[in-house]
């Protein structure tokens, strides 16, 4: 962050800003709420577990504040390296947020993984405020749900929301400008997010290969995008789609190559808007067995551990 991104507009002395951590299981709706809270979309939400894979920066602002959202991946108890990488960035989110939300789906009973999380949140954050969001209202079949979720961790709050429909989020919205401290404006008002266009279309990519594939392949996939030309009258875009077996390959594929097109078709469609120009997009399947333990290519594709502050 620089001087002239803390300086680039005027702001008042009773201007509000800082850093919330979003946190829950995975597929509660983290990145579905702040997509809601920004307005369009910021980061990929899909009915899958663990799709949001690193700490994704939502950039929300108002005249009296600017909120500046970490979504980061669901806290789980990893299995291989992809989901230590996870584990590590979500943990540094909880230490260095000023304030934490805590998103829990309401429509169900707590796992036992929502007592981990508590756990996880004291330890890393005891002193940090803690919202906790109630999502899914809309799908709730046992209202004794609620006191279950707020048995869970003393809190400063807690609010009921459906994300997906936005219903809450107002609300939400101005309690948690409300909880920020002091401070300027860090991002332009006009900027949503602080990813490079080349993540962003990997993640637009990687989004459609999850809706469109079932059983293990959404957890499987990783995307590069290997080339990205701005033309005069295009955006030419190369990308290689990863899985981790020949098997997975061939469902990404799809017969006579109908998968992949479908996915092409529907990732080029959502990043023309984005990069308001035709776009020529090129993917290609690969396979790299056991990726998600393969830290050099993990950090090829964007996953790297965040560096530990010491001199």
């Amino acid at each position: 962050m620089t001087l002239d991104s803390i300086f680039n507009d005027e702001w008042s002395d009773d201007h509000r800003s800082g850093g919330i951590a979003v946190v829950g299981r995975p597929n509660v709706g983290k990145s579905t709420l702040i997509n809601a809270i920004i307005g369009q979309k910021v980061a990929i939400a899909t009915p899958k577990p663990q799709t949001t894979r690193r700490n994704q920066l939502g950039i929300y602002t108002e005249e009296s504040g600017q909120i500046l959202f970490t979504d980061t991946p669901g806290l789980h108890k990893p299995r291989n390296a992809l989901g230590d990488y996870m584990m590590t960035v979500a943990s540094q989110a909880l230490e260095d947020a000023d304030v934490i939300v805590w998103i829990l789906d309401v429509s169900e009973a707590p796992h036992k993984s929502d007592n981990y999380i508590a756990t996880t949140i004291q330890e890393k954050a005891k002193d940090t405020p803690v919202i906790l969001v109630l999502n899914k209202i809309d799908l709730v079949l046992k209202k004794d749900n609620f006191s279950a979720y707020t048995s869970l961790i003393d809190h400063t709050a807690a609010y009921r929301v459906s994300a997906a429909k936005g219903d809450g989020i107002s609300d939400l919205t101005q309690a948690l400008i409300a909880l920020m401290p002091q401070g300027p404006r860090y991002y332009p008002v006009d900027q949503v997010s602080d990813l490079t266009m080349r993540f962003m279309v990997a993640e637009v990519i990687r989004e459609k290969v999850i809706l469109n594939t079932e059983h293990e392949i959404p957890h499987a996939v990783a995307v590069e995008v290997t080339d990205y030309k701005d033309k005069e009258t295009r955006t030419d875009i190369y990308a290689v789609i990863y899985v981790e077996r020949n098997s997975q390959k061939g469902i990404v594929i799809g017969k006579s190559g109908s998968m992949i097109k479908k996915i092409g078709i529907e990732a080029r469609q959502e990043i023309e808007p984005m990069v308001e120009r035709q776009v020529f997009l090129d993917l290609r399947v690969k396979v790299l067995k056991n990726w998600r333990s393969n830290e050099t290519f993990m950090r090829r594709v964007g996953y790297r551990m965040p560096k530990n502050d010491v001199d």
